[in-house]
């Protein structure tokens, strides 16, 4: 049986992923910072849901503290939570930006690592973007390298680097980050076109069920490792 918490899973890409590792079997801890919304989308699928801000301490350690009474492990851990503002760039919006996007991985990651150590098989994946990666936004044959989104690139490029970091830190837990494409979600419902929250999920699934050879401290997309 395979423990799996999800953050900011209540919809879009977290939401479907949910439902395809519950496909395979896995016991999934739905997050949501919203009570209301999160035990909609965990009665939904069947999950199991528990409240989880990635932006305040005390609801991250309650979440962790609560998988860990009730299941003593976790075996897979999704940073799917994320913001992408838009209008003005200032300091109160670049700190709400980097704390949802880049200090809350830090957050979860912390809170989780001595559960992710009692796994025999422990996988961390972070949703980032290529719109973080320095190689994809100075390409002019990438779609990033038309984007403006400053705030939420410069935090996807930290995400990334946590990413990077963290696997290194630790060589007994994969650590993997990925582009998951442009997606139709809620959070870039001003951009027409995306491909369904569906597509964008297998490469979560894939990299969250890697077994013990598998890669890490990687950049992905669901054609292979991206440089960034």
């Amino acid at each position: 049986m395979t423990i799996t918490l999800i953050t900011g899973a209540n919809k879009g890409i977290g939401f479907e992923t949910a439902r395809q590792l519950l496909e395979l079997g896995h016991v999934v801890y739905l997050g949501a910072r919203d009570v209301e919304r999160g035990e909609k989308a965990a009665a939904a699928l069947g999950a199991r849901f528990v409240q989880l801000d990635v932006t305040d301490d005390a609801s991250v350690n309650s979440a962790l503290a609560r998988i860990d009474s009730a299941e003593g492990r976790l075996d897979v851990l999704v940073h799917n939570a994320g913001i992408l503002t838009t209008g003005a760039v200032d300091g109160p919006t670049a700190l709400r930006v980097f704390d949802t996007n880049a200090v809350g991985i830090v957050r979860v990651t912390e809170a989780a690592l001595p559960l992710l150590r009692r796994s025999s098989n422990p996988n961390v994946v972070t949703v980032s973007s290529s719109a973080g990666s320095f190689w994809a936004v100075n390409n002019p044959d990438r779609p990033e390298f038309h984007l403006t989104a400053t705030l939420y690139s410069a935090s996807k490029s930290a995400a990334t680097m946590l990413t990077v970091q963290y696997a290194k830190a630790h060589p007994g837990i994969r650590f993997n980050a990925l582009e998951p494409g442009f997606t139709a979600t809620d959070m870039t419902a001003a951009m027409e076109g995306g491909r369904s929250p569906e597509e964008s999920a297998r490469t979560v699934v894939r990299l969250a069920t890697l077994d013990a050879d598998g890669p890490t401290g990687t950049f992905q997309d669901e054609t292979g490792e991206l440089p960034w």
